[in-house]
């Protein structure tokens, strides 16, 4: 059997109170020590820096011009024209009062603006701050108290939230700096309240004239605040230092080498998770230490799919639901052929599937296969896509075998938070033994299992469970301005995700379960409400779940939105006119979606939804 981690130390049983312990794992490319790091990328500066000093003539930044209200060809700023658009906006923001260590929040969707202004953050060791608001209206308000945020660049939709009474905060910022240009009114409005505006070209043209020499970070110095949901209501402030995110640059870099397909200057990258959100942030960084490319959605998720024909994207990143949508859309496209070519489909799939299973790559397993159906699909993703991550909650192991058969590119899973400084496990290319895990620990961390004995979960057991904990290079020091929290989370030295994990025989780890959010049935049954709404979320027929159970109750129930389109091909396919909203008043429809539920409940074995609302 393939081993893909290295255990350094045993476990041991719990005594005096204390919970039992798994083995310590590490990497296969750490097993005597975490590898020595490039001494000269010791900072998000230093990647940006050294990349435009090789590559002053790479693409770097891409986005799409609206041209008579629609998305034009990608245009796009070299690393040498960012690098030049980065120190003077970083002299504007010195020029307007901000000095080592000042909090500068940037709140938008993601832009070439987004990324020069936490660049210029960089330069002069000033803290970025990324600001949005899903986790909440009072979010943003929170947030700009809470980190003391003097300067923000914004996108022009977010002004006037940003302005709104309520975001009493946004009164004591110094300046705001909009993407773009801001409206007459929006700029009156900022001046009553003592805020300084500039649209980006002003703020420029500020830098031309205010230069000034740039003042480069520590590696522990603190190079982000990335606020992340609280159970308490507030977000908490995950507190990210520039050795934090370098580390997981050359940790990548080693952990890719080992690889025939390697990652290059002509790599592509379509960028539509947030910004705000750790896993894109650390995927670009990576990108700009490699020098290679960075192209931005057009702003409508919903138009995704015209943004990837039109960049053609190697390396694409999401969450599953972003690949449950395309597998969905690959289905009915099947199911759209005649009888004998969906036949022919999975026989070629089978066949291709077969020869994986063996250990093939997947390029070499069935090249017929390719040529005949799977280039169709490839197509349908833009065309040249290499390497496909999905991250955030699990994939379903059946989504994840159908895209690694039918993409031609190699499809893997990591694992990860903010506090963990993005994926701190990921999977290995073209292996089949691997589907359904989150993949082995990453090159500079160290992972463990820990006892959770109310949830019956042991690391000693067979198999080995318990809840997920790191330490190493890439977790984070401490939640800002909450030394309660952090001495909950980290406890002799080991952060604690709040997931279940086991450990499977190969070193690889599968997410099993979530600790927190916990609900305790009547019955005495442990149940984790997340875990399930991602599970059951996957049904083609479900566009939303919300799971309930409650402690004096002994069945769970959900509030299921259907699926709209998914729901109108049911109805016709079974005689059911009416609209969207009939429809769903259908006891008929809601025995669908619980024969659906019945049927992942048994795939999954998980906790059978007894009701739906």
């Amino acid at each position: 059997m393939k081993v893909f981690a290295a255990k350094v130390e045993d476990g041991r049983e719990g005594r005096d109170g204390k919970p039992s312990v798994g083995p310590v794992y590490r990497n296969l490319l750490a097993k005597n020590g975490f590898p020595p790091t490039d001494p000269n990328i010791n900072t998000t500066w230093d990647i940006f820096r050294v990349s435009t000093e090789k590559h002053p003539k790479n693409k770097m930044l891409g986005w799409r011009k609206i041209i008579s209200g629609k998305p034009g060809p990608y245009a796009w700023k070299s690393y040498k024209e960012v690098y030049d658009e980065v120190l003077h906006i970083g002299s504007a923001l010195r020029a307007s009062g901000a000095e080592p260590g000042s909090r500068v929040g940037i709140y938008g969707a993601n832009c070439p603006q987004w990324v020069m202004a936490m660049e210029a953050c960089n330069a002069h060791s000033l803290v970025c701050v990324p600001l949005y608001d899903t986790l909440g209206p009072r979010a943003v308000n929170f947030i700009l108290d809470h980190a003391e945020i003097n300067f923000v660049f914004i996108q022009d939709k977010k002004v006037k939230q940003l302005l709104n009474p309520d975001c009493l905060s946004a009164k004591k910022l110094k300046s705001i700096i909009c993407f773009t240009s801001m409206a007459e009114g929006e700029k009156e409005e900022a001046v009553q309240t003592g805020t300084i505006p500039y649209t980006w070209d002003e703020f420029l043209q500020m830098g031309k004239e205010n230069p000034s020499d740039i003042l480069p970070p520590r590696p522990f110095d603190i190079c982000t605040l990335m606020y992340t949901s609280g159970t308490s209501g507030d977000p908490k402030g995950v507190v990210l230092t520039h050795e934090n995110l370098a580390s997981f640059v050359a940790g990548m870099d080693l952990f890719l080498e080992q690889f025939e397909d390697k990652m290059t200057v002509d790599d592509v990258y379509l960028s539509f998770l947030p910004l705000a959100h750790i896993l894109d942030r650390a995927i670009e960084e990576y990108f700009f230490h490699k020098g290679a490319s960075i192209g931005y959605y057009h702003g409508d998720l919903n138009a995704l799919r015209d943004d990837l024909m039109e960049l053609k994207p190697t390396f694409l990143a999401g969450v599953p639901r972003v690949f449950e949508r395309i597998h969905e859309s690959i289905k009915v496209a099947i199911e759209e052929l005649n009888p004998v070519r969906q036949r022919i489909f999975n026989l070629l799939y089978r066949h291709k599937l077969h020869w994986m299973n063996l250990g093939y790559k997947q390029k070499e397993a069935s090249p017929l296969a390719d040529c005949l159906a799977f280039r169709k699909v490839k197509a349908k993703l833009g065309g040249r896509l290499r390497l496909i991550v999905s991250g955030g909650a699990p994939l379903s192991t059946e989504i994840e075998e159908f895209l690694r058969v039918t993409s031609c590119a190699f499809v893997v899973q990591g694992y990860g938070l903010t506090e963990t400084c993005g994926p701190t496990t990921l999977g290995f290319p073209d292996e089949m033994s691997l589907i359904g895990s989150v993949g082995a620990v990453s090159v500079y961390n160290e992972m463990r299992l820990e006892e959770v004995s109310e949830m019956g979960y042991n690391p000693l057991g067979n198999p080995p469970c318990g809840e997920i904990c790191f330490r190493g290079k890439m977790v984070f020091s401490e939640y800002y301005k909450n030394p309660e929290l952090t001495r909950e989370s980290i406890k002799d030295g080991w952060f604690h995700t709040g997931d279940i994990g086991e450990m499977l025989p190969n070193g690889s780890v599968k997410i099993i379960d979530r600790k927190k959010n916990l609900v305790k049935l009547s019955q005495g049954e442990y149940v984790a409400l997340e875990y399930l709404e991602n599970v059951y979320g996957v049904a083609p027929i479900v566009e939303d779940i919300w799971v309930y159970g409650d402690s004096f109750k002994s069945m769970l129930v959900a509030v299921v939105v259907p699926h709209e389109e998914n729901t109108r091909k049911w109805a016709v396919a079974n005689g059911y006119p009416g609209s969207f909203s009939e429809l769903c008043s259908l006891n008929l429809l809601k025995e669908h979606i619980l024969a659906e539920f019945r049927d992942i409940a048994q795939r999954n074995k998980v906790y059978m939804l007894s009701d739906i609302r």
